[in-house]
């Protein structure tokens, strides 16, 4: 075991709302005879730990509650009973951590949500112990700033691409915006051979054909229905990244191609979506719900990151104690993913 201080730095909630966060000290926790001890080097931020300290979502939080999910860091000390990592090993979390492989938990009845930073406790700060089950081993290739964004962007967009999508080459997705899952899908896209199409606002664009669009939609001067049928000829697109939600469903269904898919992932224009039944029927539509993926899938996205030497886009690095500013970031709508360095 490595010597650790018996104090860390812990960002914490006493209630809902960003007025209740505080960043203090605790006790750094010690590993259960199932747990590792990780020192955090870096977390990623998503849309939903905002929403999460500002809303809780209905989630059964129990305060003081620490959030954010997505962590890269290092193994410093080991449960007896932990046979899946050494001390030293770089890790990273995993979002769903009941979620193995094979179905998602869950039934008609009860639905599965159980994550960290939300049903469990987060990661926003500088150790956490947590069961060894609950970690990858984090790609060689990639540094703990990068790797930290895998977890739920990147590896929402690959269950959806790959997982559930089966996307090769020769077929064409349309994505929207240029927010985490949005550039992880444009690079997983292009990696499989995959044409691309991607919706943002004009600032954004340029620099999303830098990371690989092969198309773009100005939203603020182009329908988003009628640019894809501009571009595809109207045959529309294969596969659809819905990270709005709400009505834009109805876009999406417009704009897939007949037999296509659409992955339903984001909730932008809220919980409830619509959708004229015409296209849906009549398109032969196949639509997926998306709610990140299991274990085995995040070991493939590794793999193949650390083959391919792919590198996540990252908006900006921001420290430890610059949360809040982070989280006004997040409002604005990052090119790519926001980072806090632990």
């Amino acid at each position: 075991m490595i010597m650790v201080d018996n104090k860390m730095k812990s960002w914490q909630l006493d209630g809902i709302g960003r007025e209740r966060l505080t960043l203090g000290e605790v006790p750094v926790p010690q590993p259960k005879s199932d747990e590792i001890l990780v020192k955090i080097s870096a977390v990623s931020l998503n849309y939903r730990d905002k929403m999460v300290i500002e809303t809780g979502r209905g989630l059964p939080l129990h305060f003081p509650f620490t959030p954010g999910s997505d962590l890269a860091g290092t193994v410093v000390a080991l449960g007896d009973q932990v046979t899946r990592f050494n001390i030293d090993d770089k890790v990273i979390s995993m979002f769903t951590p009941d979620w193995i492989d094979g179905a998602r938990p869950g039934d008609a009845k009860t639905l599965a949500y159980r994550t960290l930073g939300g049903f469990y406790p987060g990661v926003l700060a500088e150790y956490v112990a947590f069961s060894e089950e609950w970690f990858v081993h984090a790609p060689k290739t990639l540094s703990a700033i990068e790797a930290c964004t895998l977890p739920c962007s990147g590896l929402t967009a690959w269950f959806a691409l790959v997982e559930r999508g089966n996307l090769h080459p020769g077929k064409t997705v349309l994505i929207e915006g240029t927010g985490g899952v949005a550039l992880f899908g444009v690079q997983i896209a292009k990696m499989l051979g995959a044409e691309v199409i991607v919706s943002g606002t004009a600032d954004k664009l340029e620099r999303a054909k830098k990371v690989g669009a092969d198309h773009v939609i100005n939203r603020h001067k182009e329908d988003l229905v009628e640019g894809v049928h501009r571009i595809t000829e109207n045959r529309g697109v294969d596969h659809i990244l819905e990270l709005v939600g709400g009505s834009h469903l109805g876009k999406a269904a417009a704009a897939v191609a007949v037999g296509g898919t659409i992955s339903l992932i984001g909730a932008l224009e809220g919980f409830e979506v619509s959708s004229p039944v015409m296209p849906l029927l009549f398109k032969d539509i196949k639509i997926q719900g998306i709610g990140t993926g299991h274990r085995l899938a995040l070991e493939r996205l590794v793999r193949a990151i650390d083959q391919a030497k792919m590198k996540p886009m990252i908006d900006t690095i921001y420290s430890i104690s610059d949360l809040l500013v982070a989280l006004d970031h997040l409002d604005r709508g990052p090119f790519g993913k926001i980072v806090i360095k632990i």
